[in-house]
């Protein structure tokens, strides 16, 4: 469709061409120097009549030859009319009655104003285009202990790559070997390095700043993030928005309504009397007053400015219908764990009735040394930070649902929840014992046979910036917080009371199909956007008006099932991207008010109070350039987290 960023057709705004040079600014440099020469011999200093004909020429041709190509491909193609057939006909129609100069004019701001909206059309394509100039081409691969430099694309899963101080990551995979700060600032816009060690994720593109890591492949080159993040935003450009889908529907149908306009006006003219010259005058004039170019041109520039600033910031849309439905949500649901939450244990207390904690935790994280449960790496995390080393227990077996035993140099142990103090004959009696107890957490109990030797509590922590999001998100209108969990309860309660969310507004214990459910109850009273981690929340996330998913630079489930994808895990960029996306919609009707109002007051004066062409020229293409540098300040608006 004719102006639409999803036309599979070129339209006059990318002028058809395509290579190393920009042709379509290129031809609008040369329509301005024509005009510029031909307004110059005009009104400042006479020139040659050979040259003023020929700046004037080669205004037209420059300016008007790619647009009649296009218009004639759409009328011959698809047997459709178009804003670019309407403006051909409109200058030649200028030409035909003496107002050559206003004709060049005309064709001159029309493909100013199509370049313009050409640039914005390719800025979010090539944000993350600009990412495969910064893809390793090869890679150090480490085979049977010798290391030798391979192509990036010939990297399979399993390989295993050497990653030296200021490498970029060739492709996605995970650390195995080395702890070091790794720049994700390509993929995820965050701005500060992020520490990792063994078992953490590496992105493509990714810059690894200061250590010696070994990372595993886990995906080929063309799987990995940056691959995908083109792909998406190749799928956004085909999606379009329900306003984008109106300027289109009208632009259509208003283009071939004001060519029979213009003809019926005509005839009227020549039989009221009229000198057929002028009425020619008075059908050119009302043809340029009431073309629909600015209307048709005001949508698509403010949503692809706006993908592309979302894109900077590491914040994905699938299509402009997904940013404008962003913009009217008024309630958030999130999933807890992963989401609100870091989704890693961390141990919370320590209470030792042995004495010295050091040897109890110690002797706790011998018989989890060898479990894998999150408990257990909790635990050893812990061990390791205080700087202590676990002792050597042997005989480990796990007791499901209980817990765990084995045996030290002193004889049997065992850990676990309360289940397993009960089998054992011990007793939770112990005043030390009665706060972690009654806390809304994870505790886990080490014994000797009857005996309690101590006890720890675990919980999930929130994410650094899901306060602050939070927070963010209802300072920019949001009325509703929903928290959705299958947890306890009194677990969701402590972790709402610390972002603030309302104790009526969670709701746990949930299976995946009772937060699809919760979403529908809620979509009752207005929409609804759900925020997951993409993996166990795909069904909430496919459901809601919009699913959002976190950190989901290595979900391949989460870019399929959501609607926006978050790349990084920092919540302050969700409440970011629901401003740009209020700000963005308010742009829309500010250009579609502008656009239609202009256009009947041009109308109007050009059917009652005999509106002059160049005044005709200058209201049409000048409103299509504002209109369209409105939504261009949107490429100023990156997603911003402060």
């Amino acid at each position: 469709m004719p102006h639409s960023h999803a036309s599979t057709k070129p339209t006059h705004h990318s002028h058809a061409y395509a290579g190393p040079l920009d042709w379509g600014l290129i031809l609008t440099g040369l329509t301005l120097l024509g005009l510029g020469i031909a307004s110059f011999s005009t009104f400042v200093l006479p020139l040659p009549l050979w040259a003023l004909n020929g700046a004037l020429i080669g205004a037209y041709l420059a300016g008007g030859v790619p647009a009649a190509l296009s218009a004639l491909r759409e009328l011959f193609g698809k047997f459709r009319l178009d804003i670019d057939l309407l403006m051909v006909v409109a200058a030649l129609a200028a030409a035909a009655v003496g107002g050559a100069l206003e004709g060049a004019v005309l064709l001159a701001l029309f493909s100013l104003s199509g370049t313009l909206e050409h640039r914005a059309l390719g800025k979010a394509r090539r944000a993350v285009e600009a990412l495969m100039a910064l893809r390793a081409d090869t890679a150090l691969r480490l085979s049977d202990g010798e290391v030798e430099e391979v192509p990036a694309a010939l990297l399979q899963p399993g390989d295993l790559v050497v990653l030296r101080p200021g490498a970029r990551v060739p492709v996605d995979g995970t650390l195995v070997q080395g702890m070091g700060e790794i720049d994700e600032s390509t993929i995820t816009g965050e701005s500060m390095p992020v520490a990792k060690d063994a078992g953490a994720q590496l992105y493509e593109a990714t810059v690894n700043l200061n250590a010696v890591l070994t990372m595993q492949v886990s995906r080929r080159l063309d799987q990995s993030t940056v691959a995908r993040m083109i792909t998406l935003v190749t799928e956004a450009q085909g999606m379009k928005a329900p306003s984008e889908r109106f300027s289109d529907w009208f632009g259509q149908r208003y283009t071939v309504a004001v060519l029979l306009g213009a003809v019926g006006a005509y005839g009227v003219s020549l039989w009221l009397g009229t000198p057929q010259q002028q009425a020619l005058y008075q059908a050119a004039t009302l043809l340029v007053a009431a073309s629909p170019c600015a209307v048709v041109i005001s949508v698509p520039a403010a949503i692809l400015s706006a993908l592309s600033a979302a894109a900077r910031g590491g914040v994905l849309f699938k299509g402009g219908a997904a940013l404008e439905r962003l913009a009217a949500v008024k309630t958030f649901a999130f999933d807890k764990t992963g989401t609100l939450t870091t989704g890693r244990a961390e141990v919370t207390g320590v209470v030792s009735l042995m004495g010295e904690e050091a040897g109890f935790l110690r002797l706790l994280a011998g018989i989890e040394a060898q479990s894998e449960h999150p408990i257990a790496g909790a635990l050893r995390r812990e061990v390791a930070k205080r700087g202590h080393h676990p002792i050597l227990v042997t005989d480990v077996q796990t007791s499901p649902s209980e817990g765990i035993t084995g045996r030290d140099d002193q004889g049997p142990l065992w850990a676990g929840n309360p289940r397993m103090v009960e089998r054992m004959g011990a007793a939770l009696d112990h005043v030390l014992l009665a706060d972690l107890q009654a806390s809304p957490q994870t505790v886990v109990y080490l014994g000797r046979e009857a005996q309690v030797l101590g006890a720890i509590s675990v919980a999930d922590q929130p994410r650094a910036t899901a306060k602050q999001g939070i927070a963010a998100l209802r300072a920019s209108g949001v009325t509703q917080i929903v928290m959705m969990t299958g947890d306890r309860r009194a677990v969701a309660l402590r972790i709402a009371d610390q972002l603030g969310i309302k104790p009526e507004e969670v709701h746990a214990d949930l299976l995946p199909q009772d937060k699809v459910a919760l979403v529908d109850q809620l979509e009752k009273r207005g929409s609804v956007a759900f925020v997951g981690d993409g993996v166990n929340d795909a069904a909430a996330l496919a459901r809601a008006d919009v699913g959002i998913a976190m950190g989901a630079a290595g979900s391949e489930v989460a870019l399929q099932a959501a609607d926006v994808a978050l790349l990084s895990e920092d919540m302050a960029r969700l409440a970011a991207a629901h401003r740009l996306a209020r700000r963005t919609l308010r742009i829309i009707r500010q250009n579609l008010s502008f656009a239609i109002g202009a256009m009947l007051v041009l109308v109007t004066s050009g059917l009652f109070f005999h509106l002059p062409l160049p005044l005709a020229v200058l209201g049409h293409e000048g409103g299509t350039l504002l209109v369209v540098l409105n939504g261009l300040r949107l490429l100023g608006d990156p997603i911003r987290t402060a």
